[in-house]
């Protein structure tokens, strides 16, 4: 989520330069003189500190006022991502796939995040372990790997999540089927021949059933951001919302945040099908017997919040013959997905080599 530049600068106390956030530490730190400060929110946080907002006035837009901001944003022509200014600038570079961004400029009213989750992995550590996945790729480019090891500068960004918790309580009617079993004469066919024999044959006796199930949901995570391929997020996966921080600027110093592009509503609507999911996998547990199935189902949703957060990934840009390819890494554990391209000499040689292969095998067959 973007925040005005005086809360996301800070001046180091011994030199006055700017300080950036240590990943996996609870500090700040001074590129220019290596001066600490701790983060004052570094003691006694925690998630019994984290506000959960209501998610009916949210969906209203009826939040307090400090429950919000007013935030200026520039959206990526290429990639759809809202990067965040800050003070008088008006352009800056996509830390998604390195696109220029010099218009149009906005100033939005955006619900402020109620927590984080810090950087762990630091830059070096992203970088190798993107310069792993990268030689394990097969027919890649060599300039791929050689991306990884020149130690080109990855860019941190704060990626925008929601989270979803809803208490529910559902009835259901549907049908069990239990299994049994009878024997029957089939005509079987054997060495040209049609005979009888005799089989088990498996068949469902259907029972009418009706119930209720209950389950609480918290935190289902639904991305707030168009900026990257869903596959490449999901396979982030898993996050340790364990380890969130109720929100202070002081994480995002030496950062780049993201603002959500996802409203809120079609991330409840998403969350809410993720939700029916795991309810509809309960009712069929609760129905019991060998199938089921289910007919109709009515589910009262209580106590629904949600919250605004932002999750850290680390993000690389690569330019192959023209095309942008977008490689991240999770911030909290080190996983790597991207896009990669194929090359073509690659491919051509290693069908050469095969048809080489066969080639002599051939000719060794014949020799004999």
């Amino acid at each position: 989520m973007p925040v005005p530049k005086s809360e996301s600068h800070y001046p180091c106390d011994a030199c006055g330069a700017d300080l950036r956030f240590a990943p996996g530490q609870s500090e700040l730190i001074c590129d220019h003189c290596g001066h600490v400060q701790t983060i004052p929110a570094a003691t006694g946080r925690g998630q019994a500190d984290l506000r959960e907002l209501d998610l009916a006035s949210a969906l209203r837009a009826d939040l307090p006022l400090a429950d919000t901001a007013e935030v200026r944003l520039l959206r990526c022509p290429n990639c759809a991502a809202e990067i965040e200014l800050h003070g008088a600038d008006h352009a800056t570079e996509c830390p998604y796939c390195a696109t220029p961004v010099v218009a149009g400029t906005s100033a939005e009213r955006h619900i402020k995040p109620q927590g984080l989750v810090p950087f762990v992995v630091t830059e070096a550590q992203a970088r190798a372990a993107l310069g792993t996945w990268l030689k394990g790729l097969w027919f890649a480019p060599g300039g791929l790997t050689e991306y990884a090891r020149k130690g080109r500068r990855m860019t941190g960004v704060y990626s925008p999540f929601w989270t979803f918790d809803a208490d529910t309580q559902s009835r259901y009617q549907g049908l069990r089927g239990d299994a049994y079993y009878e024997t029957e004469w089939v005509t079987v066919t054997v060495d040209g021949k049609s005979r009888q024999e005799q089989r088990e044959v498996r068949k469902i006796r259907w029972s009418r059933v009706s119930g209720r199930v209950a389950r609480f949901f918290d935190d289902v995570l639904i991305l707030a951001s168009q900026a990257l391929p869903k596959n490449h997020t999901d396979a982030l996966q898993p996050w340790d919302l364990s380890a969130l921080v109720p929100y202070r600027p002081d994480y995002l110093a030496g950062f780049t945040a993201e603002g959500y592009t996802v409203q809120l509503a079609p991330a409840h609507e998403e969350a809410q099908a993720r939700m029916s999911q795991v309810i509809a996998s309960d009712i069929r547990r609760d129905i019991g017997g060998d199938e089921q199935r289910i007919e109709a189902v009515d589910t009262d949703w209580r106590d629904e919040t949600c919250k605004h957060i932002l999750l850290p990934i680390w993000t690389a840009a690569y330019k192959y013959r023209g095309r942008s390819f977008r490689f991240v890494v999770n911030g909290q554990t080190g996983r790597v997905q991207g896009e990669r391209p194929y090359s073509a000499i690659k491919i051509a040689l290693a069908v050469l080599a095969a048809a080489i292969a066969v080639g002599i095998v051939v000719y060794l067959n014949q020799s004999r």
